[in-house]
């Protein structure tokens, strides 16, 4: 096989399972936007609502959130003329594409996937099936658009590796070059935000308490108060990142400001080592309103007008086709699969 060159694109996906927070921003959004910008690569993101129906969602709320995740994603500065921004339900190549990598994915892979032990635990068998499926959907979400870079969290790397080893097997088994070995994109200061109440355990919606975290939706008001009142220690800010060490409070507190401030840790801790957080939680507060207050502002605007949000998705679903479609057809012959469009 000759090795196919193929177009620099990046693909990524949240899910629209609702409350939006810092960790969504830092850890996915602003780097969308970073790449979008850079102007290096075809930008593709999408709204992966037929993940989110892996578990059970009230019709109603997965409607408001995936046109708040809509919001989000343009308020953070996605622009939709310069990236593809769709809801995934609305391209039919996904699934049709999923089934085709569920048939080339083996039992051994998808039972290694560690997402899938630690969100069913010992129920295993009352998990649904989508859910165990799940990374080969998200094999086709990337490779139905032969993208090439995908920029993940930590969390999801494993489902990148594993999309990489589908399509390795695929082009191994039908003897092409086809389909591109992704790269995962995992990068920044701050790609794993934790909560403002225990550094150990990353920022979640889930969690009970709202003081863990920051929402996209909170007004300056909120975020200043929640910043204040985060969890630190006695000690004060070190001059080295190997002064973190330990102190996942403070690490976090201080991978938050980098990343917000488009700074290096080191940067950082150069000009604020040997202070106290009660001098340095005023100055993170300043920076989180001035970076996520006009984001709350926009979101709010936007989802006054979800006629608007839905004509940009569908807009952004009919540019998606546009590339999807020829990538399914061209798998159907490599298939050898017969149909109307085939020779």
């Amino acid at each position: 096989m000759s090795e196919t060159s193929f177009t620099p694109r990046v693909f990524s996906g949240i899910q629209p399972s609702g409350g939006l927070t810092l960790g969504n921003y830092l850890g996915a959004m602003k780097r969308f936007v970073e790449m979008q910008e850079a102007g290096e690569y075809e930008t593709i993101y999408c709204i992966v609502d037929l993940h989110a129906i892996t578990v059970w969602q009230d019709p109603a709320a997965l409607t408001r959130n995936t046109r708040e995740l809509c919001a989000g994603y343009i308020a953070a500065g996605i622009d939709p003329e310069k990236s593809v921004l769709f809801n995934q339900s609305q391209v039919a190549e996904h699934a049709q594409l999923a089934w085709i990598f569920n048939c080339v994915a083996r039992m051994g892979w998808m039972q290694r996937m560690t997402q899938f032990k630690d969100k069913v635990g010992k129920n295993a068998q009352n998990a649904s099936l989508g859910l165990f499926a799940y990374p080969a959907l998200m094999a086709a979400d990337i490779l139905l658009y032969h993208a090439t870079h995908v920029p993940v969290g930590e969390d999801q790397k494993q489902h990148v590796e594993l999309t990489r080893d589908i399509a390795i097997k695929f082009n191994h088994d039908y003897k092409v070059d086809f389909f591109p070995v992704c790269e995962p994109v995992i990068e920044g200061a701050a790609t794993r935000v934790m909560s403002l109440r225990d550094g150990s355990k990353k920022m979640s919606k889930s969690d009970p308490s709202d003081m863990s975290r920051i929402n996209l939706t909170d007004d300056a008001d909120t975020i200043a108060r929640k910043i204040r009142k985060a969890k630190t220690d006695p000690e004060p800010l070190p001059e080295d990142p190997k002064g973190l060490e330990g102190r996942p409070e403070a690490r976090n507190l201080v991978n938050i400001y980098a990343a917000l401030a488009d700074r290096t840790v080191e940067d950082v801790l150069a000009e604020i080592g040997g202070r106290q957080f009660s001098e340095f939680k005023p100055m993170l507060a300043d920076l989180a309103v001035a970076k996520l207050g006009p984001i709350s502002t926009e979101m709010a605007r936007l989802m006054d007008d979800p006629a608007e949000i839905d004509r940009i998705l569908t807009r952004g679903a009919e540019r998606a086709r546009e590339i999807a479609a020829p990538i399914l057809r061209r798998t159907y012959d490599i298939v050898g699969m017969v149909g109307p469009t085939r020779a």
